[in-house]
C-alpha cells in the first residue's frame, strides 16, 4: 500500500467516524454551556487511529465495516473524553493546534462537557443492539469496560507519580502505566473490539495483546519525544508540555539516573514545584541535559525496539488472516506511529 492510499483510507475512516460523533450530540439546550463547546471540540479532528483499528480489523477478519461503525465511534467519543479531562489535570494550553477547552472555556464547563463526552461514548454503544444482538453487545460493552478501567488507573499512575514528585520510578513502571493508559483503549481493545464484531466472537482475543502493547507503547514513546524536540504548529501541543507537568516519561526516567547531586537536586527542585512556578530557562537546562546525557536517543532507540516488536507480533496477530488492502493498511500502521513527525 502507498503512502498516499494509506492516507487516504486513514481519511475515510475518520469522516466515516466524525459523521458518527456529530449526530450523536444533542440539538438541545443548553447549547452555549454544554452542546457547543462538545461540537466544536468533536470538529478539532485528530488522525482517528482508533476508530480506523478497529474498522480495519474488523474488515480484514471479514466483517462488514458498518457493523462495527458504532463501536469505534464510541472508542473515539471516549478518547475526546480522555483529552478533554487530562488537558485539566495536566493544566495543557494547547490541543490539536487550538486553546484547550479548559482554557476556551474554564475549568467546570471543560470538566462538565467532558463527562457528556463520556455518557455519550456510552450511550452510542446502545446503537449495536439492532445490529450485533444482545449476546455480542454484551460482549462489545464489557471490551469497553475494561479499556475505560485499564485507561482511569493507568491515568491514575502518571497524576500521582507528579503529585508526590516521584523520582524513584523505573522504565519498568514507566511501561506498566504506559500499558494501562494507553495501549489498552488506543491499540489493543480497537483490535479485540473490530476482530469481535468481524468474526461475530470467533477468534481467541488476546491474540492482540502482545501486537497491541508493542505498537501503543512505541507511539506513546515517540509523542513523548515529539513533545520535546517537535514543531509546535505541526504538533498540536505546547512543546516542552510534558517537562511543564512534570510528567515520568522515559527520558525523564533515564535522565535522572544521569545526575550528579547537584543537578539531581535543582531537577527534584524544578519537579517538586506547581507548574506555574516552572520556569522556561529551567525547562530548557532540563532538556539540554536529556540531549546531553544521551536520554532523547535511549528513547528513539527503545522505540525502534518496539516497533521492531510490534511488526512480529503482527504477523503472528494476523497469522490467518488472508492478505487485503485491510491487512495491509494494519501493517502500515506501525511505520505511520513511530516515523510521524505530527
Amino acid at each position: 500500500m502507498t503512502l498516499d492510499s494509506f492516507h487516504a483510507r486513514l481519511s475515510s475512516y475518520r469522516e466515516s467516524t466524525l459523521a458518527g460523533l456529530m449526530s450523536a450530540v444533542p440539538q438541545r439546550e443548553p447549547q452555549r454551556y454544554l452542546y457547543a463547546p462538545v461540537m466544536s471540540y468533536l470538529s478539532r479532528t485528530g488522525k482517528s487511529i482508533r476508530p480506523a483499528l478497529c474498522l480495519a480489523t474488523c474488515q480484514a477478519f471479514g466483517g462488514d465495516p458498518s457493523d462495527a461503525l458504532a463501536s469505534a465511534t464510541a472508542i473515539e467519543m471516549l478518547h475526546n473524553a480522555f483529552l478533554v479531562h487530562d488537558d485539566v489535570e495536566d493544566d495543557s494550553e494547547l490541543r490539536r493546534g487550538l486553546p484547550t477547552l479548559h482554557a476556551e472555556h474554564g475549568v467546570p464547563i471543560a470538566i462538565n462537557a467532558g463527562d457528556m463526552l463520556t455518557a455519550l461514548s456510552v450511550r452510542i454503544l446502545r446503537q449495536n443492539l439492532p445490529v450485533l444482538g444482545p449476546t455480542l453487545t454484551q460482549r462489545v460493552y464489557d471490551e469497553f469496560e475494561h479499556m475505560m478501567q485499564e485507561s482511569l488507573e493507568g491515568q491514575a499512575m502518571e497524576l500521582g507519580w507528579v503529585r508526590d514528585n516521584r523520582r524513584d520510578i523505573t522504565e519498568e513502571d514507566y511501561l506498566r502505566m504506559v500499558l494501562k493508559k494507553t495501549c489498552w483503549y488506543s491499540f489493543i481493545h480497537p483490535c479485540r473490539i473490530g476482530a469481535l464484531i468481524g468474526t461475530r466472537d470467533g477468534v481467541d482475543l488476546d491474540r492482540f495483546n502482545r501486537f497491541g502493547y508493542y505498537l501503543g507503547t512505541a507511539f506513546q514513546v515517540q509523542d513523548d519525544l515529539l513533545n520535546l524536540t517537535g514543531d509546535e504548529q505541526r504538533y498540536g501541543k505546547e512543546i516542552g508540555g510534558d517537562l511543564l507537568e512534570g510528567k515520568r516519561t522515559l527520558m525523564l526516567i533515564h535522565l535522572l539516573r544521569q545526575l550528579d547531586t547537584q543537578e539531581a537536586a535543582r531537577v527534584a527542585t524544578y519537579l517538586g514545584q506547581p507548574r506555574a512556578l516552572r520556569s522556561m530557562r529551567d525547562t530548557r537546562w532540563i532538556l539540554d541535559l536529556m540531549r546531553l546525557r544521551g536520554s532523547l536517543e535511549h528513547a528513539r532507540k527503545v522505540t525502534r525496539q518496539l516497533a521492531g516488536a510490534a511488526l512480529y507480533e503482527f504477523t503472528q496477530a494476523f497469522r490467518d488472516v488472508p492478505d487485503s488492502d485491510e491487512k495491509r493498511f494494519l501493517n502500515q500502521v506501525i511505520s505511520y506511529m513511530v516515523s510521524r513527525d505530527l
